[in-house]
């Protein structure tokens, strides 16, 4: 009796791998290569018409398109529209829609869809090291220089307390240490701009003359990142993607330095009151697309762009769970994407733990969210972190390499 499996192909990688298993050649595995690739991309509020169209050239094609019964006979303005198909039928597709007045754009929408789908590897230049993104999860390990952080507010408010601190966890492992004065905890209120440069600005000038670990300033105010800059600081993460200060974008072009753009729904002070989305998933990478746009447009460097959901951040315990299993759908951005899930209440509300008993919680989540598309991992806890990331690149990396090529493998 003949033995069949199912194969778990989920990018370029595993493809080439898997077919070289059976022996196909080079000139093979170029052509079928993208045959192995399924694609589901949802298209939402589009003509009918336009809806039907595609059906009948994604038929033609192989592949298929579901719509609702109003959207396949035209009695309503709008539907949404589930494309099916590998990945070379998406390609074949894109100079068909070419050939249609009005639809060229969003020929050009999907092939960007798919280009950016198909990234794995990223590079994040900061002054003093380059970053490639793919071949390894980094760490960014987190120091609130606050009274008040839902963590671990006032461990470290003391500036040689915090400089102790970040040194040990460069020494446990940290790519990068994210230092922020401001707590954004569920319910609190803004910090004066004097205040929060007080407590960051002394910690980030002593602590970059002790490692050449890139520091990161947390901080949604342009001028918190000017001065950190100036301090010593090499990449700016904003928790509001641009919504609370556009000029941040401004000080990151200028310095050229990577932005982090995370969504929040609302204000720290409001976000997790009557949280509801139409759709969660939409929602999100609507608000990151605009984030996006900003920063190109004020000049920043598209590759030095991170992206980050905003795990607690306006999101209810589903969501939270919802966002780290579906990582992947972030991938349309075209961005590396930062994962931040550490000791947060969603996992306290699972494990019916407090705050300080959240690691094992939280280290499920990180490596999850590797195996998922994450490639940056921010968290309070560095070695016990760095020790999972270890096993879930592994495993992610088992049988295939970042950006494989058919030269390097043939």
């Amino acid at each position: 009796m003949n033995l069949i499996r199912c194969l778990h192909i989920t990018n370029a990688s595993d493809a080439i791998y898997q077919m070289k298993k059976v022996g196909v050649d080079s000139t093979g595995i170029k052509l079928m290569e993208g045959k192995t690739l399924h694609i589901n991309l949802k298209i939402e509020g589009i003509d009918p018409r336009i809806a039907n169209l595609l059906k009948q050239e994604m038929l033609s094609l192989g592949g298929d398109v579901a719509m609702d019964g109003k959207g396949l006979d035209c009695s309503t303005p709008e539907t949404d529209a589930l494309l099916m198909g590998t990945q070379k039928q998406f390609e074949k597709l894109i100079p068909k829609l070419e050939q249609y007045p009005g639809l060229q754009s969003l020929g050009q929408s999907i092939k960007e869809t798919i280009k950016n789908l198909s990234k794995t590897n990223y590079t994040i230049r900061c002054r003093k090291k380059t970053f490639t993104l793919g071949k390894r999860t980094l760490l960014m390990g987190v120091l609130n220089v606050t009274p008040d952080s839902f963590s671990d507010g006032g461990l470290f408010f003391n500036k040689e307390q915090a400089i102790a601190q970040g040194l040990k966890m460069v020494e446990e492992g940290a790519d990068m240490i994210d230092i922020g004065g401001e707590s954004t905890r569920p319910g609190s209120k803004p910090l004066e701009l004097e205040e929060e440069l007080r407590r960051v600005i002394p910690v980030i000038e002593s602590f970059a003359k002790e490692t050449d670990v890139p520091i990161s300033i947390d901080t949604y105010k342009s001028a918190v990142a000017q001065r950190a800059i100036e301090a010593g600081a090499e990449i700016i993460n904003d928790i509001s993607g641009l919504h609370f200060d556009k000029s941040l974008a401004k000080v990151a072009a200028k310095e050229n330095t990577p932005l982090i753009l995370m969504h929040i729904r609302g204000t720290p002070e409001t976000m997790q009151k009557d949280v509801h989305y139409e759709s969660l998933f939409s929602e999100i990478i609507r608000y990151l697309k605009d984030s996006i746009r900003m920063a190109e447009s004020s000049g920043v460097d598209p590759q030095q762009i991170i992206v980050d959901p905003g795990i607690g951040f306006g999101k209810t315990l589903e969501d939270n769970l919802l966002i780290i299993k579906n990582l992947y759908e972030f991938r349309v951005l075209g961005k590396p994407i930062l994962l931040g899930t550490s000791r947060k209440t969603f996992i306290g509300k699972i494990l019916n733990a407090e705050v300080g008993n959240r690691l094992e919680g939280t280290l499920s989540t990180i490596a999850i969210g590797v195996l998922n598309g994450a490639q940056i991992i921010r968290t309070h806890d560095v070695l016990q972190a760095k020790k999972t990331i270890a096993v879930a690149d592994a495993i992610r990396l088992a049988g295939s390499r970042p950006n494989l090529t058919l030269s390097e493998e043939m």
